[in-house]
């Protein structure tokens, strides 16, 4: 059995413990997942079996698409609701014009500072790790990219607090906690995340996924490594089957030949069997291998 499931993560479970349940559920200890989502954060997790676990260092690098609840008035020291409260405002009415402009103003490129409370690593120490022992260390800005944010909700106020709904796509790497920090910023009050759910990572989505209980019984639809790679050009050639599967160079010209474009990256196949990945070289004129099925 090779290939992903879209898992449907409950609030309350980490990651890796979903990953402890499929390993269970399909008796396997081959298994990953791609793009960790917080106990907090709901939704989209897709999880690779066996040797679809050779794809997580490409599927990771997909955009993904959440919907998130903002606080005004309260923030932490995680930026969620699950930290230490840091500063509180009573919030009784806010300028809806305003809130889309400065929405709209965080839409592109820019960079952002990740959670203190994350495990990223600096000098190989996860900063988490740094945060719980009260050290300060220097967080670097990270780019990032968020192609679309827009507010699905009106605001709603309840306890000293104003809460709405936004649906956000963004790049790998985009932390939605600072997100929702940042635009409290932006309006000169605190703010937080109280929830989030991702919808869409790469081409999976919520409509995709499926229970851990539902999965368990059975009901569920296995992704195989192809479908996961369909973004790229796929090549089913004789002689660079017998290429690939030895991990040997490709020429540019075989490339161009099969499929007329200089792809950055291209997948060999052997009917419904991957058989390799290839990424472009220019100092070296070729294409070479980056990851063999064998």
């Amino acid at each position: 059995m090779n290939g992903i499931i879209v898992v449907n993560k409950e609030k309350g479970m980490t990651s890796h413990d979903v990953v402890g349940k499929i390993r269970k559920i399909f008796n396997t200890k081959q298994v990953g997942h791609l793009g960790t989502l917080d106990p907090l954060a709901t939704g989209v997790l897709a999880v690779c079996i066996n040797n679809a676990t050779k794809l997580v260092q490409f599927l990771s690098e997909h955009d993904k698409t959440y919907v998130a609840t903002v606080c005004l008035g309260k923030s932490t020291d995680t930026y969620d609701l699950e930290g230490k409260i840091i500063e509180e405002s009573a919030i009784k009415n806010i300028d809806v014009k305003t809130l889309d402009e400065i929405l709209n103003s965080f839409i592109g490129e820019s960079y952002q500072i990740p959670p203190m409370y994350s495990s990223i690593k600096v000098n190989g120490k996860k900063l988490y790790e740094y945060a719980r022992n009260g050290e300060k260390i220097e967080v670097k800005p990270r780019k990032i990219n968020i192609y679309s944010l827009k507010r699905i909700s009106d605001i709603k106020y309840d306890n000293n607090c104003g809460y709405f709904d936004i649906e956000v796509s963004v790049s790998k790497g985009t932390y939605i906690r600072s997100l929702c920090y940042d635009i409290g910023r932006k309006l000169h009050l605190p703010s937080l995340m109280a929830k989030l759910n991702r919808i869409e990572l790469g081409i999976f989505s919520l409509s995709d996924s499926h229970t851990l209980a539902e999965i368990e019984e059975g009901k569920y639809r296995l992704y195989s490594n192809l479908e996961a790679l369909s973004e790229y050009k796929m090549i089913d050639d004789e002689k660079l089957i017998i290429k690939a599967k030895q991990g040997m160079k490709i020429s540019i010209n075989d490339i161009l030949n099969i499929i007329g474009s200089k792809e950055k990256r291209i997948v060999i196949k052997d009917g419904l069997d991957l058989i390799a990945i290839y990424d472009l070289d220019l100092e070296k004129k070729c294409y070479k291998a980056v990851r063999v099925w064998n």
